[in-house]
């Protein structure tokens, strides 16, 4: 069941066009990257679909609503890089922004503890001042202001990216547990956390939606296989080897290992073993990996 869709959505400045006749829809309770390089477009759409911003032209439509339709009461939104008031305990900064989305203060009260339950925020630090929070932390409240009024679909504009390894596994976490209740949206250029967490994926380049769908069915459609091959030494002259076979379609070598692309994976592999048995190959590594997230995006905006 889709909860939003987005239909012929552009964005124009003076003299750039940001986002360009862009479409897709969103799945209920589903995770779903945007993923794109830094200036693809992407908080330009979510700034869009937060109310943030007006396109030029386009229609928004969230489930049940006209076009165009106010839809903020439903989405919970947290930008790149959320403000707080530093002063503030958490608590005091979560009844303000529960009382912003005009939740009565009875109800705000009973939300704010259960939305620090949910985001794992511990009940001494609930009374610290935001000042002496963690990156980590701050983000774990950020998303918490973003639910507090029970949202369909939370708005996350690249909520890992300035966070240490520690901060960005709990946010990571949180959002696996998120997803289970509401549809995310997310934006992101590191391609590890779209393919860690997301169901579905959006990939934008240059304000143009080149490919979407369900990460399996990407996978499917654009993956090659690789095997990860590693020798005593001379790499080099086994790589002239295997670059011999027709079914190998790429080779490099990285980080002392040989990474070899092939279109049939069994075909291959029986060649390398049956070559490293005759020959006596000193062959220390053999692995078989699938491509990644990454060189999928790669060969999609080079086509």
């Amino acid at each position: 069941m889709e909860i939003l869709q987005v239909n012929h959505l552009s964005k124009h400045y003076k003299t750039k066009t940001a986002v360009n006749n862009v479409q897709f829809s969103l799945p209920s309770e589903k995770c779903i990257a945007l993923i794109g390089p830094n200036g693809a477009g992407k908080t330009t759409i979510l700034r869009i679909l937060a109310g943030l911003l007006k396109p030029s032209e386009g229609t928004v439509s969230f489930q049940g609503l006209d076009a165009n339709a106010d839809i903020r009461p439903y989405i919970g939104y947290l930008p790149q890089y959320p403000v707080f008031h530093g002063w503030m305990t958490a608590r005091e900064f979560l009844m303000y922004s529960g009382q912003l989305a005009f939740l009565s203060k009875s109800e705000t009260t009973k939300r704010a503890d259960e939305v620090f339950d949910q985001v794992g925020i511990t009940k001494e630090a609930r009374d610290e001042r935001i000042n002496r929070f963690s990156g980590g932390m701050k983000q774990r409240l950020g998303i918490a202001q973003a639910i507090i009024h029970s949202p369909k679909m939370l708005i996350l504009d690249e909520p890992v990216s300035s966070l240490d390894p520690i901060g960005r596994r709990e946010v990571l976490t949180l959002m696996e547990k998120l997803k289970q209740e509401m549809t995310i949206l997310f934006s992101t250029h590191i391609l590890g956390d779209a393919e860690e967490v997301s169901d579905e994926l959006l990939l934008l380049h240059n304000g143009d939606i080149v490919e979407s769908g369900a990460m399996e069915h990407l996978r499917a459609k654009y993956q090659t296989t690789k095997i990860e091959l590693g020798f005593e030494s001379n790499l080099e002259t086994y790589q002239q080897q295997l670059d011999s076979f027709p079914e190998v379609t790429n080779s490099h070598i990285d980080r002392n290992l040989l990474h070899v692309t092939t279109t049939d994976i069994a075909k291959t592999r029986s060649n390398i073993l049956q070559l490293a048995a005759n020959k006596n190959w000193p062959l220390t590594t053999f692995s078989i990996s699938r491509a990644t997230l990454e060189d999928m995006f790669m060969k999609v905006v080079n086509q």
